[in-house]
């Protein structure tokens, strides 16, 4: 089993449902979902614990990953959640138990991203994110639709 996350040890946002820090046990799981993870990404991941793996009744229903920006701001780059669990609210759980870890850790905001012809977008407002900027990659080997950025103060 992964390493439980917080002071606590131990978040419990819906019946059983927990957020832990990812370990090596879970890289099959985490790389069947993230593609773009290479070894090195993902041992870089346990060490720095920045990926996240939510469980209910002993069993991984999806991941969070995020960075550090500039030494003093999360961003969640990767909100995956198995496709039979959606709609059952582990997603919105997630993103309230990753933000309450990142204020225990005294960080006073996060970003977020998701692509404007996403509706991902819909589902952070709803969360109380605001957002707050976009980028472009045309012409480049990142070509896509702009990516829109989202922010929240805690």
């Amino acid at each position: 089993m992964g390493k439980r996350i917080s002071g606590a040890n131990r978040r419990s946002w819906r019946s059983k449902m927990e957020l832990k820090a990812v370990t090596h046990d879970d890289k099959q799981y985490v790389m069947h979902i993230d593609r773009h993870v290479t070894d090195v990404s993902f041992d870089y991941r346990v060490y720095t614990k920045s990926c996240y793996v939510l469980w209910e009744n002993e069993h991984r229903v999806g991941i969070i990953v995020h960075c550090i920006l500039w030494d003093n701001l999360p961003f969640m780059n990767l909100l995956y959640i198995e496709e039979k669990h959606r709609g059952k609210g582990y997603a919105s759980n997630a993103v309230k138990a990753w933000e309450h870890e990142m204020k225990q850790q005294g960080f006073k905001m996060a970003l977020i991203s998701t692509q404007v012809d996403e509706s991902a977008q819909h589902f952070y407002r709803k969360l109380g994110y605001v957002d707050c900027g976009g980028i472009t990659f045309h012409d480049t080997p990142f070509h896509q639709p702009m990516e829109l950025f989202l922010r929240k103060v805690f």
